[in-house]
Protein backbone atom coordinates (compact mmCIF):
# COMPACT_ATOMS: atom_id res chain seq x y z
CA UNK A 1 0.00 0.00 0.00
CA UNK A 2 2.38 2.63 0.86
CA UNK A 3 4.62 1.84 -2.67
CA UNK A 4 1.06 2.18 -4.37
CA UNK A 5 1.24 5.37 -2.86
CA UNK A 6 4.18 6.81 -3.33
CA UNK A 7 4.28 6.03 -6.71
CA UNK A 8 1.17 7.69 -7.04
CA UNK A 9 2.99 10.37 -5.58
CA UNK A 10 5.54 10.46 -7.83
CA UNK A 11 3.13 10.28 -10.86
CA UNK A 12 1.47 13.25 -9.50
CA UNK A 13 4.12 15.44 -8.60
CA UNK A 14 5.50 14.73 -12.95
CA UNK A 15 2.37 15.27 -14.20
CA UNK A 16 1.48 18.63 -12.13
CA UNK A 17 5.25 19.79 -12.39
CA UNK A 18 4.29 22.56 -14.77
CA UNK A 19 1.02 23.82 -13.94
CA UNK A 20 1.05 26.93 -12.40
CA UNK A 21 4.32 28.47 -14.14
CA UNK A 22 4.29 31.07 -16.42
CA UNK A 23 3.32 30.04 -19.83
CA UNK A 24 4.49 32.79 -21.53
CA UNK A 25 8.09 31.85 -22.33
CA UNK A 26 7.47 30.69 -26.11
CA UNK A 27 5.04 33.55 -26.99
CA UNK A 28 6.88 36.69 -28.04
CA UNK A 29 4.13 39.53 -27.09
CA UNK A 30 5.63 43.26 -28.45
CA UNK A 31 4.05 46.52 -26.97
CA UNK A 32 5.95 48.58 -29.60
CA UNK A 33 3.51 49.21 -32.83
CA UNK A 34 6.23 50.71 -34.68
CA UNK A 35 8.31 47.16 -33.99
CA UNK A 36 5.07 45.06 -35.00
CA UNK A 37 4.55 47.05 -37.93
CA UNK A 38 7.95 46.32 -39.02
CA UNK A 39 7.83 42.48 -38.60
CA UNK A 40 4.58 42.03 -39.66
CA UNK A 41 5.74 43.73 -42.91
CA UNK A 42 9.11 41.72 -43.29
CA UNK A 43 6.88 38.60 -42.56
CA UNK A 44 3.38 39.04 -44.25
CA UNK A 45 1.78 38.19 -40.98
CA UNK A 46 -1.17 39.60 -39.58
CA UNK A 47 -1.14 41.77 -36.40
CA UNK A 48 -2.73 39.89 -33.00
CA UNK A 49 -3.59 43.25 -30.86
CA UNK A 50 -4.35 41.64 -27.49
CA UNK A 51 -6.31 44.63 -25.69
CA UNK A 52 -5.94 44.04 -22.04
CA UNK A 53 -5.80 45.04 -18.24
CA UNK A 54 -3.60 43.09 -17.39
CA UNK A 55 -3.49 43.79 -13.67
CA UNK A 56 -7.07 44.16 -13.13
CA UNK A 57 -9.04 42.24 -15.92
CA UNK A 58 -10.29 38.98 -14.69
CA UNK A 59 -11.66 38.17 -18.21
CA UNK A 60 -8.42 38.71 -19.76
CA UNK A 61 -6.56 37.08 -17.10
CA UNK A 62 -8.91 34.29 -17.98
CA UNK A 63 -8.08 34.49 -22.07
CA UNK A 64 -4.41 33.83 -20.93
CA UNK A 65 -4.84 30.68 -18.81
CA UNK A 66 -7.50 28.96 -21.08
CA UNK A 67 -6.14 30.38 -24.70
CA UNK A 68 -2.87 31.52 -24.95
CA UNK A 69 -1.25 29.40 -22.36
CA UNK A 70 -2.31 26.26 -24.14
CA UNK A 71 -0.07 24.96 -26.59
CA UNK A 72 -2.20 24.72 -29.60
CA UNK A 73 -2.80 28.63 -29.67
CA UNK A 74 1.50 29.00 -29.38
CA UNK A 75 1.69 26.89 -31.93
CA UNK A 76 -0.46 29.21 -34.32
CA UNK A 77 0.25 32.42 -32.89
CA UNK A 78 4.11 31.87 -33.41
CA UNK A 79 3.17 30.34 -37.29
CA UNK A 80 0.92 32.98 -37.88
CA UNK A 81 0.68 36.37 -36.20
CA UNK A 82 2.74 38.99 -34.74
CA UNK A 83 1.54 39.42 -31.10
CA UNK A 84 1.03 42.88 -29.96
CA UNK A 85 -0.43 43.40 -25.60
CA UNK A 86 -1.95 46.93 -25.59
CA UNK A 87 -1.82 47.22 -22.27
CA UNK A 88 -4.26 49.59 -20.09
CA UNK A 89 -2.97 48.49 -16.62
CA UNK A 90 -4.83 50.17 -13.19
CA UNK A 91 -1.49 49.96 -10.43
CA UNK A 92 1.17 49.53 -12.56
CA UNK A 93 2.78 52.89 -14.56
CA UNK A 94 3.67 52.09 -18.28
CA UNK A 95 5.82 54.68 -19.93
CA UNK A 96 4.45 57.88 -21.54
CA UNK A 97 4.93 56.98 -25.30
CA UNK A 98 3.17 53.15 -24.78
CA UNK A 99 -0.28 54.83 -23.11
CA UNK A 100 -0.65 57.24 -26.14
CA UNK A 101 -0.15 54.58 -28.54
CA UNK A 102 -2.54 52.33 -26.39
CA UNK A 103 -4.86 55.02 -26.12
CA UNK A 104 -5.00 56.04 -29.99
CA UNK A 105 -5.12 52.11 -30.92
CA UNK A 106 -8.16 51.74 -28.37
CA UNK A 107 -9.70 54.84 -29.76
CA UNK A 108 -9.47 53.82 -33.63
CA UNK A 109 -10.75 50.39 -32.75
CA UNK A 110 -13.36 51.59 -30.52
CA UNK A 111 -12.49 49.25 -27.81
CA UNK A 112 -15.57 49.31 -25.05
CA UNK A 113 -14.69 46.41 -22.79
CA UNK A 114 -11.40 43.84 -22.26
CA UNK A 115 -10.77 41.55 -23.20
CA UNK A 116 -10.78 42.28 -27.16
CA UNK A 117 -8.44 41.21 -29.97
CA UNK A 118 -8.69 42.54 -32.93
CA UNK A 119 -6.23 40.75 -36.11
CA UNK A 120 -4.77 43.55 -38.62
CA UNK A 121 -2.73 45.02 -41.34
CA UNK A 122 -0.79 48.19 -40.44
CA UNK A 123 1.49 49.88 -42.73
CA UNK A 124 2.83 53.17 -42.47
CA UNK A 125 1.24 56.37 -44.02
CA UNK A 126 4.05 57.66 -46.06
CA UNK A 127 2.49 60.75 -45.82
CA UNK A 128 2.26 61.89 -43.00
CA UNK A 129 5.11 61.27 -39.84
CA UNK A 130 4.05 58.49 -36.62
CA UNK A 131 0.81 57.80 -38.95
CA UNK A 132 -0.45 54.47 -40.06
CA UNK A 133 -3.31 52.53 -42.42
CA UNK A 134 -4.66 50.63 -40.33
CA UNK A 135 -6.63 47.62 -42.23
CA UNK A 136 -8.55 45.53 -39.77
CA UNK A 137 -9.88 41.85 -40.52
CA UNK A 138 -12.29 41.24 -37.65
CA UNK A 139 -12.32 41.01 -34.01
CA UNK A 140 -12.81 38.31 -31.25
CA UNK A 141 -13.10 37.96 -27.22
CA UNK A 142 -13.71 35.19 -24.75
CA UNK A 143 -15.01 32.95 -26.61
CA UNK A 144 -18.97 32.17 -25.96
CA UNK A 145 -20.00 28.89 -25.03
CA UNK A 146 -16.59 26.82 -24.96
CA UNK A 147 -16.68 23.43 -24.39
CA UNK A 148 -15.01 23.22 -20.93
CA UNK A 149 -11.39 22.79 -20.75
CA UNK A 150 -11.42 23.34 -25.18
CA UNK A 151 -11.79 27.28 -24.97
CA UNK A 152 -8.90 27.46 -27.27
CA UNK A 153 -10.51 25.39 -29.67
CA UNK A 154 -13.25 27.71 -30.28
CA UNK A 155 -11.02 30.46 -30.37
CA UNK A 156 -8.44 29.28 -32.92
CA UNK A 157 -11.33 28.29 -34.87
CA UNK A 158 -12.57 32.22 -35.57
CA UNK A 159 -9.00 33.73 -35.26
CA UNK A 160 -8.25 31.27 -38.24
CA UNK A 161 -11.41 32.38 -40.25
CA UNK A 162 -10.47 35.64 -39.72
CA UNK A 163 -6.74 35.18 -40.94
CA UNK A 164 -7.81 33.13 -43.54
CA UNK A 165 -6.00 33.49 -46.92
CA UNK A 166 -4.88 37.41 -45.63
CA UNK A 167 -0.95 38.33 -45.49
CA UNK A 168 -0.03 41.46 -44.66
CA UNK A 169 2.65 44.17 -46.86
Amino acid sequence: MKITMVVFAILLTTYYSGYGQSTDATLHWLNDVNEVQALSKSTGKPIFAFFTGSDWCAWCKKLQADVFAKPEFKSWASEEVVLLELDFPARKTLPENLVKQNQAMKNFFKISGFPTVWLFCLNKDQTKENNFIISPFGSLGYPKDPVLGQEEDKFLELAKAIVADRTCQ
